[in-house]
């Protein structure tokens, strides 16, 4: 027999089965393999640093406690600081649509980590008279309470990168809108012709927008902040000995790097979604942002002679198997599908959220997996989108400056001297005869060359001032 078909036999209170001998997983994530062939789809690597990293504190604290000998300890955390480093990563293999709660997890977690530190103690894998995965590695803990512990700080890592990934797109934006500042065009509503506006004040406010949706997502995130490790299985903290949930929350902190703090209502923690629910909301709210913006920069880049033309936005790939030349907006193309994703998985997470019932929610698995892929696919997206469409964003300049002059809304700068209906007069002649808004206003003669210039001055119209005129 070949090592790769070699087996060992483990043995739970449901009977036996053969494990792969070279496995550090043992028998119950065997029968969540057996149970679960649903996606085929793994565990967020974030998900299982994260479960790691609470196994490491928890094993610290019960030695710290005495409740754990010191020598088990040590060894679980050797194991647990390798799968940190990136080793053993191959063993955690339960599907993401797994048992409720997330017990498969924290099972495949505990047996990796009792059976790599039985090796570092001499033993072999499988021989949990060692380092037993329930009473060693899984000690003062329930995957009631190490789950939504772990949910909590996946998503804060991944929330970081989000946060970083926004806020370096709102920078390029800004960047965009000073480039642009000087160029004038016609503004849109509803799709028709409006006053006119400056191409950089768009792309300024599309920075401001996503400056906001940082702002909205750190506040929710700092909810996770506050974790229920120490609840055990239904919130009394059963099994945990005193003191360990401070001393869990001081260590995992130091391990994170993360400023945690303990739950105010540890029961609360075990039955509420609430602080995933709204993490997943202002997901949905940045989504629905980057899609009017994504939108925009397709609009506004269409063509290159039968759209807008206003700006042009960088050739990625050649746009169609057919048509050649043709060059599409396949990033922002791609940001919207993205988006679209989560703001499907916001959707999930809050049916979800309401599912639980009495002490659990046992949904936890599939709010987990939707959130941390949010997180993952729109950080990424965000990335992609700045790197390889805003940053190379050039603009139309003439074009923009025709549409300027050739806009039927300028008209309304007359308001204020010829009163509204006159000037809906003057811009029906100008829609009938085609002739621009400026040449219609010179033949009327109702205004000097001078007047006329000053009431088209582009700047003007497009640059609000609190100063009130002298004399007015």
């Amino acid at each position: 027999m070949s090592p790769s078909t070699q087996t060992r036999i483990e043995r739970d209170s449901l009977g036996e089965r053969e494990i792969p001998a070279e496995a550090y997983y043992g028998i119950q994530t065997a029968r969540a393999i057996e149970n679960f062939p649903i996606s085929g789809w793994k565990p967020f690597p974030s998900l299982v640093t994260a479960t790691i990293q609470i196994k490491k504190a928890a094993a610290r604290v019960n030695a710290q406690l005495g409740v754990l000998d010191g020598k088990l300890a040590r060894s679980i955390e050797a194991a647990a600081d390798e799968v940190l480093e990136g080793k053993l990563r191959d063993q955690f293999v339960v599907d993401p649509f797994q048992a409720g709660a997330g017990t498969s997890h924290n099972m495949n977690a505990n047996e990796v980590l009792a059976n790599r530190a039985a090796e570092l103690l001499g033993g072999a894998r499988g021989d949990y008279s060692v380092v037993h995965p329930n009473d060693h590695v899984n000690m003062a803990q329930s995957t009631n309470d190490v789950f939504p512990t772990a949910m909590r700080l996946a998503a804060l890592d991944l929330g970081g990168r989000l946060l970083k990934a926004l806020d370096e797109l709102a920078t390029s934006l800004r960047r965009k809108a000073r480039e642009f500042d000087s160029i004038v065009k016609s503004g849109r509503t509803h799709l028709q012709d409006a006053v006119p506006v400056r191409l950089g004040q768009e792309f300024g406010a599309y920075a401001v927008a996503l400056s906001k949706n940082k702002r909205r997502v750190a506040q929710a995130a700092d909810e996770l902040k506050e974790i229920g490790l120490g609840g055990t299985a239904a919130g009394t903290g059963l099994n945990a000995p005193p003191g360990y949930r401070k001393l869990a929350v001081e260590e995992l902190s130091a391990i994170t790097g993360i400023q945690l703090r303990p739950a105010g209502d540890y029961f609360e923690s075990m039955q509420s979604m609430s602080p995933f629910v709204m993490l997943s909301g202002a997901l949905r709210t940045v989504a629905a942002d980057v899609i009017r913006i994504a939108n925009d920069l397709r609009l506004l880049g269409s063509g290159p002679n039968t759209g807008l033309a206003e700006i042009n936005l960088p050739a990625a790939q050649p746009g169609s198997s057919i048509m050649p030349g043709k060059v599409n907006p396949v990033m922002a193309e791609m940001t919207d599908m993205v988006c679209f994703q989560v703001i499907g998985n916001d959707l999930v997470i809050a049916t979800a959220a309401q599912a639980g019932q009495l002490e659990l929610n046992v949904m936890m698995p599939v709010i987990a997996f939707n959130l941390l892929m949010s997180l993952t696919i729109l950080t990424n997206a965000l990335n992609a989108l700045r790197e390889r469409c805003v940053d190379g964003i050039t603009a139309n300049e003439e074009r923009c400056r025709w549409y300027f002059e050739h806009s039927v809304a300028l008209v309304t700068a007359l308001n204020p001297k010829i009163g509204y209906a006159r000037a809906a007069e003057l811009a029906k002649q100008a829609i009938a005869s085609g002739k621009t808004i400026r040449e219609v206003i010179a033949e009327t003669g109702m205004f000097t060359a001078k007047e006329v210039e000053e009431l088209m001055d582009p700047h003007s119209m497009t640059e609000y001032s609190d100063e009130p005129e002298i004399g007015s």
